[in-house]
C-alpha cells in the first residue's frame, strides 16, 4: 500500500505533462476552429485572443464555394486511393517474400529498403522533374503526353517513396507471426500465394490498418510532388486549394482557417474511424515476451 501511495505523485506528473502536451499540439487546431467562427473585422479590431461578440458558419460556406473544394476533393481521393492500395499491396509482397521465404540476401533488402526513407525527397526533385518530361504517355493518361502533369505521376511518386517503409514495418510484423503456421501450410501442400494471401495477410489486419491510416495521412497532406510535378490547376489536390482563399491584395485570415478546417477533416474522419486499429497495430508486440 505505501509503495502504491508513492506512485501516486509520478502518476499526476506523468498525466499532467501528458495533458500540457495534448493541449500543446492541439491549440493551433483549436485556434484555428475559433478564428474561423468569428468575423475578420472582429478579430482584427479585438485581436484573436479575445471573447467572441459573435459567431457564424458562413466562412465554412464561403470556403466550400470559393476553393471549389469538391472539385479537389475528388482529385485528391483519385491520388490517394490507388495510391494508399498500390504501396500497401506492392509492400505485402515484398513483406512475405523478405519475412517468409528463404532468399538469399533478404536481410540487405530490407537494410536497402529503410536507407531509401532516409534520403530527403528535395534533393531529387530536379532528376524527377526532368524523367517525368521524358517519359511518354498516351494522351487518354495525361494531357501532356508525359509523366508530368498526370496522376499517375503522382501515385508513382507516392508508392516510390512510401514503400521502403511499408515493407520495413510489414516485414518485421510478419516476422513475429509463428513459424509453425507457415510450416503447417507448407506440409498440406499449400502454394506461395495461399500462404500469402489466405493465411498471413488476414493475420496482419492490425498494421494495415496502422498502415493505411500513415499513409492516407501522409499522401493527403503531400503539397511539394503536387506542386513539383504538376501544372494544370484543376488536376491539383486539395491541400493546394487554399491558395483560391487567397486574394491579391487582401487574404481574410478567418476565412483561410475555415478552409483549412474543410480541408483537414477528412485525416481527421479516417482517423476516428481507424483508430483502435491503428492504436493496436502501434502497440503490437508491446508486451511480447
Amino acid at each position: 500500500m505505501t509503495r502504491q501511495k508513492r506512485k501516486h505523485p509520478l502518476r499526476w506528473l506523468l498525466y499532467t505533462f501528458l495533458s500540457l502536451a495534448a493541449l500543446g499540439w492541439s491549440a493551433p487546431l483549436l485556434l484555428a476552429v475559433y478564428a474561423s467562427l468569428r468575423p475578420y473585422d472582429e478579430t482584427a479590431r479585438l485581436g484573436y485572443f479575445s471573447l467572441p461578440e459573435s459567431l457564424t458558419l458562413d466562412y465554412y460556406t464561403q470556403a466550400w464555394t470559393q476553393a471549389e473544394l469538391p472539385k479537389y476533393y475528388l482529385n485528391t481521393l483519385i491520388i490517394v486511393i490507388p495510391g494508399v492500395i498500390l504501396t500497401l499491396l506492392l509492400a505485402s509482397f515484398a513483406a512475405f517474400t523478405i519475412a517468409r521465404l528463404r532468399i538469399p540476401g533478404r536481410k540487405t533488402l530490407l537494410i536497402v529498403f529503410t536507407a531509401g526513407n532516409l534520403l530527403p525527397p528535395q534533393v531529387l526533385i530536379t532528376p524527377l522533374y526532368t524523367m517525368y518530361t521524358w517519359i511518354e504517355l498516351p494522351e487518354w493518361m495525361s494531357s501532356s503526353h508525359s509523366l508530368y502533369d498526370s496522376y499517375l505521376g503522382l501515385i508513382l511518386i507516392h508508392v516510390g517513396f512510401q514503400f521502403g517503409f511499408c515493407t520495413f514495418v510489414m516485414a518485421n510484423f510478419m516476422a513475429t507471426i509463428p513459424e509453425e503456421i507457415n510450416e503447417a501450410a507448407l506440409v498440406d501442400g499449400a502454394s506461395v500465394w495461399r500462404r500469402y494471401w489466405q493465411l498471413t495477410l488476414p493475420l496482419c489486419r492490425p498494421v494495415i490498418a496502422a498502415l493505411s491510416t500513415l499513409q492516407f495521412t501522409w499522401m493527403y497532406n503531400d503539397f511539394l510532388w503536387a506542386l513539383v510535378l504538376m501544372s494544370s490547376g484543376d488536376k491539383l489536390p486539395v491541400t493546394s486549394a487554399l491558395n483560391n482563399l487567397r486574394g491579391q491584395f487582401f487574404t481574410d485570415y478567418n476565412l483561410l482557417a475555415a478552409g483549412s478546417i474543410l480541408v483537414a477533416l477528412p485525416t481527421l474522419i479516417i482517423f476516428q474511424l481507424l483508430h483502435k486499429q491503428f492504436v493496436a497495430g502501434l502497440t503490437l508486440g508491446a508486451t511480447k515476451g
